[in-house]
């Protein structure tokens, strides 16, 4: 064990070295060619906007239209360099108008709080979607959640089940056969070094590099209002903050379905189809032993279909909510 245990370490540290290297380059190209910072920040969905404190999250912003009345939605968008509520934007514009709909910023992306003084975490974002639940939804919802997004609102799920009617996970991660366990301790102080954290950020987010990776969960093309406002929303004050925690490793949560999945108590839908960044291996053995949880393949598609396949997306939703509702109806009264 004390040997593996070296080797682990030893390889850590090579990687760090790797990473401070290419980021002090990185800090030289930026010194060249430095960005400018955007601001302010536009709304990323044409909506009424809510912003509330609560601790230990801090300042909590989201998007709402609560023109109709019914079972509320809430979308949770995915966590990578440059996220935010736009991601969701399909979805939040298709059922705007026919019941209530909430998208929050979770914590450290669009208007929610970016504070540096804090750890980001898994039970952080975890706490985030709870307290918007809890405080501003105020009934159980459906929610919908985008790849590591997903991990969280299963977290919270599983934790305060009363506050969901249902969970839809689109293109989550935790399936890959091999999770996701990166050294984190080790990597975010390279990340974070004051010397090259910014300018290695901002290289990481210009608009080619933005346009480039979001090319990747698009069979065709990536919206330029993607690429857009993904430029604008890393170009804020403490943008890089947990997008640093996020490349460190420390969001993933490498146990999430033997601990989290598997163990869901409400309807729960998975859409997926290929995504470049993850798999679906482990989501035959999800089914097997959840049987409250189904699958559906949208195809196709590559992370995304909400965007490319959105008539197929909501009529899969449409049909899962009814037989979610059905299931709730017919589920014994706790206690």
């Amino acid at each position: 064990m004390r040997s593996k245990s070296r080797k682990s370490s030893n390889s850590g540290a090579k990687l760090a070295g790797v990473l401070a290297v290419t980021a002090l380059g990185g800090t030289l190209l930026y010194r060249r060619f430095k960005p400018n910072l955007v601001s302010p920040l536009p709304k990323a969905l044409d909506s009424d906007q809510v912003c509330f404190s609560i601790q230990p999250v801090g300042a909590l912003s989201y998007y709402v239209d609560r023109h109709s009345e019914g079972r509320p939605l809430v979308l949770i968008h995915s966590v990578n360099a440059a996220p935010s509520s736009i991601e969701m934007k399909p979805l939040f514009d298709h059922y705007r108008g026919t019941r209530p709909v909430y998208a929050l910023d979770l914590p450290g992306f669009g208007f929610s709080e970016r504070s540096a003084d804090r750890t980001y975490s898994p039970t952080l974002y975890a706490q985030a979607i709870i307290a918007m639940l809890e405080r501003e939804v105020g009934e159980a919802a459906d929610v919908i959640a985008l790849s590591l997004g997903c991990e969280f609102a299963a977290r919270a799920a599983w934790l305060r089940p009363e506050l969901f009617n249902s969970l839809t996970m689109i293109s989550p991660t935790g399936l890959n056969a091999h999770p996701i366990d990166l050294p984190g301790e080790l990597l975010y102080p390279v990340f974070s070094f004051p010397l090259w954290s910014q300018p290695a950020f901002e290289l990481l987010t210009t608009r080619p590099s933005i346009r480039y990776y979001l090319n990747k969960n698009f069979v065709g093309e990536a919206p330029d209002i993607l690429v857009d406002y993904a430029y604008a929303t890393s170009h804020q004050p403490n943008a890089k903050v947990a997008p640093f925690y996020f490349l460190s490793g420390q969001l993933f949560s490498p146990d999430i379905c033997p601990a989290v999945y598997e163990k869901l108590s409400l309807p729960t839908m998975i859409l997926y189809d290929r995504d470049p960044n993850i798999s679906f291996d482990k989501l035959p053995d999800l089914l097997a032993s959840n049987d409250l949880c189904q699958a559906r393949r949208l195809v196709p598609s590559l992370g995304l279909p909400h965007w490319e396949l959105l008539s197929e997306t909501t009529a899969t939703l449409d049909e899962f909510w009814v037989t979610a509702q059905e299931k709730n109806l017919s589920a014994p009264a706790a206690g």
